[in-house]
């Protein structure tokens, strides 16, 4: 035996220990549930090894979880015979916790427990739930294929370090032993243990194991009797894959259970689809629309995707193939009966029958969006299915739109399900099918503006003419809004038109006499143009009258098909090169300041004045924050 090593957590798994022993859960039993699924994971992960290595089997073909207790150590072991763990592999996933994320998902910690404790449950902490039992936990483990001796035991109390020492192991796999405390000894009952089981892990698809026990008679008259565990083991679950089951078969309540268990989340879903799908390509899908968003729903480069099992042979955890990035908040199970047992990621991004079933997966989820859209304005649904579609949108509505750029073939009904604030609706609730319902007569397109808040597109010069008319405006407030805007260019055959993009053509909306004032107030204004034009060529493309301000003097925008100073801003600090364009500056030639420029002789100043103050307006910094504040000065003194 090895000398015994004393090790630290990670600074970051410390401080999660901490927050998991005081109130990570409002429900502590689930402990065993999340125990149990890593046990089930473990047997999974031998049994897809083992189809390259039967070796590894040895003399125990038969995969199982074992769950016993001991009264008078006050402990409760669950033990699995699955692929088990090395020396160096209890180090690093015992004393750290999702290893390069960790540094991440701390920076989101808040302080306040209760929401802490909200995001802990969606970051699923699996093994350490252990510790909201237990103040010391043991576990004992050996790999597959590695000699008896070479097992190891890992041990910690919680708090700032564990111990992990080489030990002589010759059953393959992992025991975990939690030493409880004394307000979780209730948990060291065979009746309390099975109906947690029955609750959480019927799912499990193979065979979870208590000690059968039997009454024994007291010893004296009078004294009644109590129930003893004998040696003999008794399957205590159904055992069989929840996804194989007939739906009729599954409750509601295991359809949740089952979700919380393969996704770690502490929330109900918000909706899922069981279907056996036959054709060419057969397979059974189970996926669910989470609740709320993980904290690294933005990391594209996070393995994401659903369980895939063959023949239900689990063959690996996130099978991104079987989902379009776009759809990557999605969990479930996809279990098929045509790829081959031997799959691997490579041929995932090649196979016909991974192409069938991720375009049969992508049309399942979009029918579930659609269904809990129409809910939304069904009066026989219920508050709480009216509820549901604008409670996704808030946690996934951002990623949704990706969609419009990377699924060509179902870039209709995803713009069927895209909903803004406006401004006739503070709400994010407006859909393009409703801004078409309520259009003025005589408007010809669907009007938006992007901004980087909802605030920021409220106050925008931009929306001056159409507020005076009544038009109604979309706020596209997401970072991915202006690029996904550039997939959709109509709705329901009508062109969508950002009013900060090209020249303002509200057609049958403006009437003759508008018209004619614009033209004659744009002829007039000629020179002073061309002094602007000259004053600004370093900065401006082009300068020319406008019919979209009301109120303020001037305003920035791009020609049709230019990208927006939005996304060019949004881009560099991103690190990334936007491409060189200037804007074009937009006078209001009925204003007070753009009318005092005739003739000034500071006309030079007011003229740089006129173009910083149209860019502070639209979000964006003067190039010389100095100068400008320079120019304002010389004029106010």
């Amino acid at each position: 035996m090895s000398q015994k090593q004393t090790l630290s957590f990670q600074a970051e798994v410390a401080q999660l220990l901490h927050l998991v022993t005081h109130s990570l859960y409002s429900n502590k039993e689930i402990f065993l549930r999340e125990l149990i699924s890593n046990a089930s994971d473990a047997c999974d992960k031998l049994r897809f090894e083992a189809l390259h290595r039967p070796e590894l089997y040895e003399d125990m073909p038969n995969l199982e979880v074992r769950v016993g207790f001991d009264k008078e150590a006050r402990t409760l072991t669950i033990a699995d015979n699955g692929i088990g763990m090395s020396q160096q592999e209890a180090i690093e996933n015992l004393g750290t916790i999702a290893k390069s994320g960790t540094r991440e998902f701390v920076s989101h910690l808040s302080g306040d427990q209760k929401a802490d404790s909200q995001l802990i449950g969606q970051f699923g902490v699996g093994f350490y739930s252990g510790f909201i039992v237990a103040d010391r936990i043991t576990v004992e483990s050996r790999r597959a294929g590695l000699k008896p001796e070479e097992g190891v035991r890992w041990a910690s109390g919680g708090a700032g370090d564990f111990e992990v020492e080489t030990v002589t192991r010759a059953q393959r796999g992992t025991s975990v032993t939690l030493h409880l405390r004394e307000d979780a000894l209730d948990y060291l009952s065979t009746w309390r243990l099975k109906s947690i089981i029955g609750k959480y892990s019927d799912h499990i698809s193979l065979p979870i194991l208590m000690r059968k026990e039997e009454w024994k008679e007291g010893g004296e008259e009078g004294q009644g009797g109590e129930h003893v565990a004998t040696d003999e083991w008794e399957t205590v679950n159904q055992a069989t894959a929840l996804w194989s089951r007939p739906k009729k078969d599954v409750t509601p309540e295991q359809y949740r259970e089952f979700y919380k268990a393969i996704s770690h989340d502490y929330e109900d879903p918000l909706a899922w689809s069981h279907n056996r799908v036959e054709g060419s390509t057969e397979y059974t899908q189970l996926l669910y629309l989470p609740a709320r968003a993980p904290f690294d729903l933005w990391n594209r480069d996070k393995a994401a995707g659903v369980k895939l099992y063959v023949k239900r042979v689990f063959i690996m955890d996130e099978a991104e193939a079987l989902l379009p990035a776009y759809l990557r908040f999605v969990k479930g199970v996809v279990d098929s009966a045509d790829l081959p047992l031997n799959v691997s990621r490579e041929l995932l991004q090649e196979s016909r029958d991974v192409k069938a079933i991720r375009e049969g997966n992508t049309r399942r989820v979009l029918s579930m969006l659609e269904d809990m859209a129409k809910a939304e304005k069904d009066e026989a649904a219920s508050a709480e299915d009216k509820a549901k579609f604008a409670k996704f949108w808030a946690e996934f509505g951002a990623v949704l739109k990706e969609g419009l750029g990377e699924d060509f073939g179902n870039r209709e009904r995803l713009a069927k399900l895209l909903r803004f604030a406006s401004t006739q609706s503070d709400a994010v609730g407006v859909s393009l099918a409703d801004y078409k319902a309520r259009m003025k007569e005589g408007q010809e397109a669907i009007y938006y503006i992007t901004a980087d808040t909802q605030a920021a597109a409220a106050n925008s010069p931009q929306l001056e003419v159409f507020r005076k008319k009544g038009i109604e405006v979309l706020y596209m407030t997401d970072r991915v809004d202006e690029w996904a805007m550039s997939y959709l260019n109509e709705f329901d055959g009508t062109p969508l038109q950002s009013v900060a993009k090209g020249q303002v053509e509200l057609g049958k909306l403006q009437d003759e006499a508008e018209k004619k004032a614009a033209e004659e107030a744009a002829e007039s204004f000629k020179p002073v143009l061309a002094k602007l034009k000259e004053a600004l060529k370093d900065k401006a493309q082009d300068v020319r009258v406008t019919t979209r301000l009301v109120d303020s003097p001037a305003c920035l925008v791009v020609n049709e098909g230019g990208m927006s100073l939005q996304l060019a801003r949004l881009l560099k600090q991103a690190g990334q090169k936007a491409p060189e364009a200037k804007p074009v500056l937009e006078v209001n030639a009925a204003h007070p300041l753009v009318k005092k420029l005739e003739g000034s002789p500071d006309f030079h100043d007011l003229a740089h004045i006129l173009f910083d103050q149209a860019l502070l307006a639209e979000g964006g910094l003067p190039e010389d924050p100095a100068a400008y504040v320079k120019r304002v000065n010389a004029l106010l003194s």
